[in-house]
């Protein structure tokens, strides 16, 4: 059950690693929305890639993963 705890701590942070990429966020939606109907693979692929990159970094300094 020890792996069950872990995961459940690890999803307990993701609430505060989404809140500081707020900003990369919007515009990746936004990107997406602007494209609604015509989106296509790597359209957006910069705003994505900011945003996991922003992800990835709070996780870090959270001391978890993603």
């Amino acid at each position: 059950m020890e792996a069950v705890s872990k995961a459940k701590e690890r999803f307990a942070k993701y609430p505060l690693i989404y809140s500081k990429c707020s900003k990369q966020g919007m515009l990746y939606a936004r990107c997406v929305l602007l494209k609604e109907d015509t989106v296509k693979k790597n359209d957006c692929a910069k705003e994505f890639q900011e945003f996991k990159t922003c992800l990835q970094n709070a996780a870090k300094t959270l001391k978890t993963r993603i």
